[in-house]
């Protein structure tokens, strides 16, 4: 089988970490006996400047015709924010209805964490976030705009067959990690008692379907404390598409930091896009100084999504391996390029297979 991936590197960055990723994947290809086919897009801030196309219908039903896409960086110092994360990366997730955000919180072997005596025992979870509903589903207007009396409406959309679809993935997630088969449910029922109190009631509905799983709650405040303090306490979280945006953040950086996040959206019946988590870093764009692991391990998890897992892995070891190597994840502090840690990566992840 070929699989058919669509390659959007973006703005800034995201062109040299995208090159490292397809420089690994390409490298365990052949000892994988993998076959790759990749279709590059010159979707971003560049293409928008030059043409106003954010994201012009004829390609995105191309992109329909995927079996997943691989994102570097989206946003451009030209362009007012808003434009391309809600015409592009919102546009996409919401149009091939990705609505699964999936980021796993994985401390590697080396890496520092800014929390005290932990280390990767104890940093090891994943955020199941809701993606395509809440408060980014748009809804809202304004009244008296421009004016001393102007009121902003944002509403936060939350429908029983997303919730449902959301948590089914989190508890079937829950059931097959290989750890303590807990699920935490992540909301806000004291204040938020209409929308938060969807999600609990269908959580408490599904839960008796999933007997191998052990649930909790946890209010999302407390959470972002436990996170701090005990992050072991955690397995799978499953929250809504604010909540979730907000504690990735968190998850990021007592993994090491933004180099190091990756995620991805996903759509288990269609399309799938995976992406480093950090921006498109113009400061250091063309300067071979940013850390590419985040974009590998969205290329790692590319491969798991459609059934490489062997191919995964190794892609897996060649990061932890290569992470022990860096003096530092952030950028221009690696002691070592963008290109040299993806040619470390690389020969890592075939030796592995």
């Amino acid at each position: 089988m070929t699989h058919h991936i669509a390659v959007i590197p973006g703005d800034g960055t995201g062109p040299e970490v995208v090159a490292e990723g397809l420089k690994v994947l390409n490298a365990v290809a052949g000892p994988a006996d993998l076959k790759l086919d990749f279709v590059h897009y010159d979707l971003g801030g560049e293409r928008y400047l030059k043409t106003g196309d954010v994201l012009p219908d004829s390609v995105l039903e191309e992109l329909r015709g995927f079996k997943a896409i691989y994102l570097g960086a989206i946003g451009h110092p030209e362009v007012k924010p808003g434009i391309l994360e809600k015409g592009l990366l919102l546009g996409i997730r919401f149009a091939l209805d990705q609505y699964i955000n999936l980021r796993p919180v994985i401390l590697y072997p080396g890496v520092d964490t800014p929390l005290k005596d932990k280390g990767p025992e104890d940093i090891d979870f994943v955020v199941v976030r809701e993606n395509t509903e809440g408060l980014y589903a748009g809804a809202g207007g304004y009244l008296k705009y421009g004016t001393p009396d102007e009121v902003a409406i944002q509403e936060s959309i939350n429908t029983r067959k997303g919730v449902d679809r959301c948590l089914k993935f989190a508890f079937e997630l829950a059931q097959k990690r290989n750890k303590g088969k807990k699920l935490t449910l992540v909301a806000k029922t004291n204040v938020l008692t209409f929308a938060s109190g969807l999600w609990e009631r269908a959580f408490l509905a599904m839960e008796k379907h999933y007997p191998e799983v052990t649930t909790d709650y946890a209010h999302v405040d407390a959470t972002c404390m436990w996170m701090v303090k005990n992050p072991e306490w955690f397995d799978v979280l499953v929250t809504d598409n604010m909540f979730g945006d907000i504690i990735t953040d968190l998850g990021a950086m007592i993994q090491g930091g933004m180099g190091v996040a990756a995620g991805g959206n996903i759509n288990p019946e269609g399309v799938s896009m995976f992406e480093p988590i950090g921006g498109s870093a113009p400061k250091y764009t063309g300067q071979n100084k940013v850390n590419p692991l985040a974009a590998i391990a969205a290329a790692q998890m590319l491969l798991e999504y459609v059934g490489e897992t062997r191919a995964a892995q190794a892609v897996e070891q060649g990061i932890k391996k290569t992470a022990t190597m860096m003096k530092s994840m952030g950028a221009g502090q690696m002691g070592y390029t963008t290109a040299e840690v993806g040619d470390l990566v690389a020969k890592h992840a075939v030796a592995a297979l």
